[in-house]
């Protein structure tokens, strides 16, 4: 299901734990599978759990619980805006809202044309910096104004 190469990092996730328990490494297994993937579906999951040697609900618990993991198809461009209290209170929510505003789409949507998925974030860790979103789980933008937020999506256009 997963390309080698996807297995061999599952591998190396693998050796940073104790033998009897590489389960542990189900995070960055899941992770490794998404990004080939482009979205977790129950069939991956459950490859992953079975690779690692855990219940396959055990594994589904995590894709479930965080938000970094995707269960269902998202666009090319997944953009995560915090929405805590820190981020909300310093332009967070205004920021969402534009977004939404511009893409034409709500939380948990994807654009027609497949390019952009807006999702709603737990903390950062960037309070400081708000408001921050997160492009495709690896790209943290900091302090987002209404043009930085127009130049990321035309960036992100092309």
């Amino acid at each position: 299901m997963l390309s080698s190469e996807s297995l061999q990092l599952i591998d190396r996730e693998i050796a940073k734990y104790p033998a009897d328990q590489k389960q542990s490494a189900i995070m960055g297994a899941l992770r490794i599978a998404q990004t080939e993937m482009r979205w977790l579906s129950s069939e991956t999951i459950e490859f992953v759990a079975s690779y690692l040697g855990m219940p396959a609900m055990a594994a589904y618990e995590v894709a479930s619980f965080y938000n970094m993991y995707d269960l269902g198809p998202v666009g090319t461009h997944k953009i995560t805006v915090c929405t805590n209290l820190p981020c909300a209170l310093s332009g967070g929510l205004e920021a969402a809202e534009y977004l939404q505003e511009k893409l034409g789409v709500g939380f948990n949507e994807t654009t027609a044309d497949g390019k952009f998925t807006l999702k709603e974030g737990e903390c950062m860790g960037a309070c400081g910096d708000a408001p921050v979103m997160l492009h495709n789980n690896h790209k943290m933008c900091c302090r987002m104004t209404r043009q930085q937020i127009d130049s990321l999506i035309e960036e992100l256009s092309k």
